[in-house]
């Protein structure tokens, strides 16, 4: 299985609007991202034209002046990848991750108990 792009914070956030529209102009992307932290339309430009350096997104189509880009990726791979750079940095093991959320009160009781059936499946 190929590994995903290693995306950063703000990459991630501009695939949101990607994955959710399954393909957009960079304006488009721009207006649906939260409006009290909008970056400048440049800003945006040029993060999407590094993810697609990355072989995150692909440019399908021009419509006048702007470009359409679609996502190459599934979110669900992007945040594997991420979780699994996180194990990594801590020792290879999710123990200190999963104890962090559960002390710390991110984590529910529904989510623990989605996670037990997932475990269950995987048995």
């Amino acid at each position: 299985m190929a590994t995903s792009p290693r995306l950063t914070r703000i990459e991630l956030e501009l695939m949101e609007p990607l994955w959710q529209l399954e393909q957009a102009s960079i304006r488009e992307i721009l207006e649906a991202l939260p409006k009290t932290r909008r970056p400048e339309y440049t800003t945006v430009q040029t993060m999407i034209y590094r993810l697609e350096e990355k072989g995150a997104v692909r440019r399908v189509k021009k419509i006048g002046n702007a470009h359409i880009f679609a996502p190459t990726i599934p979110r669900k791979s992007a945040v594997g990848s991420l979780v699994d750079q996180l194990v990594n940095h801590l020792g290879g093991s999710p123990v200190p991750l999963v104890s962090h959320l559960v002390e710390s009160g991110q984590i529910s009781l529904k989510e623990i108990k989605e996670i037990e059936a997932l475990l269950g499946k995987r048995r």
